[in-house]
């Protein structure tokens, strides 16, 4: 069986007295889409911050190895070289720099044309303009997710606000995860968007910081939809576990 690009064992995070994620374990095969269901407080945006490594997300239990690799040791920069990304719900903050030259950090011969396009920025109307506040959030977010397509890392987390990407829509979000997974790499999608969950190859459904169900997106969308809360009370919901 070939080793999973993202294996996660008995990962434990609290934030205070507050038990965020418990025990938790998952894993991302290679070139894998995987949606990650749960209600609001259930621990998903707090785990994709803490694989990426961000400032204050230290576990207090548990083993993160990406391609065999031990994540928890290291820094978010090194993360990043190993083909670690993390997108939406922070936009580009890179402020002053033009979006070429965001877009092409690193990658002098990267050409970012394409990947503006496929977010549906003209590249015309944006390759000059800086990242600033004259840019709206939801332009901040495209061109976010125009820099991981022109990034193709080996493990993309794609955390979804809830309140979408500036109205982008369903087939751009769709088109967008097939061309990461198309470029050879794997895809963690947490969403709140039943269309964009079922594209996935397998998915899982996290409650209360546990997961509490994995199966086809089929399977975990209807027991998502059984049993959601409209936000996660800390305590694990009512389930048969597999």
């Amino acid at each position: 069986m070939p080793t999973p690009v993202l294996e996660i064992r008995n990962l434990t995070f609290a934030a205070g007295p507050q038990k965020i994620l418990d025990r938790l374990g998952l894993m991302v095969q290679q070139q894998e889409i995987h949606a990650l269901l749960g209600a609001n407080g259930s621990g998903k945006t707090t785990l994709a911050y803490l694989l990426m490594g961000c400032e204050g997300y230290v576990p207090s239990a548990g083993t993160v190895l990406f391609n065999d690799i031990d994540l928890l040791p290291l820094k978010m920069h090194e993360r990043a070289r190993l083909g670690l990304t993390l997108a939406w719900q922070e936009p580009a903050r890179f402020e002053g720099v033009t979006v070429r030259e965001y877009l092409t950090l690193g990658k002098p011969d990267c050409d970012p044309v394409p990947a503006l396009k496929q977010v549906g920025l003209d590249p015309a109307r944006y390759l000059s303009r800086r990242l600033d506040k004259a840019l709206s959030g939801g332009e901040r977010h495209r061109i976010e997710l125009a820099s991981i397509l022109s990034m193709k890392p080996k493990l993309a987390i794609l955390d979804e606000p809830s309140a979408g990407i500036d109205m982008l829509s369903i087939t751009h979000i769709i088109d967008i995860i097939r061309a990461l997974k198309a470029a050879g790499g794997s895809i963690l999608l947490i969403t709140h968007q039943e269309e964009v969950a079922l594209i996935a190859d397998r998915a899982s459904q996290l409650c209360a910081g546990r997961i509490i169900f994995s199966g086809s997106p089929r399977e975990a969308v209807d027991h998502f939809r059984g049993r959601a809360c409209v936000r996660c009370d800390g305590e694990v919901c009512n389930y048969v576990r597999a």
